[in-house]
């Protein structure tokens, strides 16, 4: 009753169930390790000491910024040179604008820092004068997804839409570092801007996207394996039928 199984056209479908099934098991465990993935890095986050307990090092030391040195309290010397405001930011429910001043380092490389959140309305102070040295939280520069970045263009001379090393590139002449610091301690009229966490390290959506894709293709396996056993079963029926000579197109 189940030799039509090795007619060409049930090889064809048997072959197909034998590669989709093993492809839809490898995506989703594909996806959930992806999952898995971002809950052990939600929770090294949640286990890293807090920015006061932490020693702090200098910049060239935690360099390049990744998942492990993001966060870190960067230290470096310089004096303050040209200043920028970030609009369009928000802190504790506020709106508000970033004042960003650009330390040129003892090693001539431009370094952003954040020296402080200003109310809307508010005049942004000036930086220190003569050598200083900061210390703060290190960040990775801002892309197009970061919250609050500003892309459209059109921004008056003197405001930044994005703190990245590509939108200074234009507007200082000297290299600048592919990373930012904001100050643990703001200066005097601004509020402390915390650190961020880094990209892809919580449990945003894309954590949980991933884990919707893992049953997805979990759902296809058990759909075509159920697919397939639906099919034989009817085409056994077919089998017997005949055999029976219920068949209604012999019968007629």
């Amino acid at each position: 009753m189940y030799r039509f199984l090795l007619t060409p056209r049930w090889w064809g479908i048997n072959v197909f169930v034998l590669l989709a099934i093993p492809f839809c098991i490898f995506m989703g465990s594909w996806q959930l390790g992806r999952f898995e993935d971002r809950v052990d890095s939600h929770r090294e986050a949640e286990r890293k000491p807090d920015a006061d307990q932490q020693q702090a090092a200098p910049l060239d030391e935690l360099l390049p910024v990744d998942k492990e040195t993001s966060g870190r309290l960067a230290t470096a010397s310089g004096r303050y040179g040209e200043q920028f405001v970030v609009p369009g930011r928000e802190l504790d429910g506020r709106r508000g604008s970033y004042v960003l001043t650009l330390l040129e380092t003892d090693n001539g490389r431009m370094l952003p820092v954040v020296r402080g959140w200003m109310p809307e309305g508010g005049r942004a102070p000036a930086a220190p004068a003569g050598e200083v040295t900061v210390t703060g939280a290190l960040q990775a520069s801002e892309s197009t997804g970061t919250d609050g970045v500003h892309t459209a263009g059109g921004l008056p001379a003197g405001q930044l839409g994005m703190i990245s090393a590509a939108s200074l590139v234009n507007l200082v002449p000297d290299d600048v570092y592919d990373a930012w610091v904001t100050l643990s301690k703001a200066d005097s009229g601004l509020t402390p801007v915390p650190a961020s966490a880094p990209q892809n390290s919580g449990l945003d959506l894309k954590a949980f996207q991933n884990l919707g894709y893992t049953g997805e293709w979990f759902v296809f396996a058990g759909f075509v394996l159920f697919m397939w056993f639906r099919l034989v079963r009817r085409e056994a029926e077919a089998a017997r039928d005949r055999s029976l000579g219920l068949d209604p197109e012999t019968a007629s």
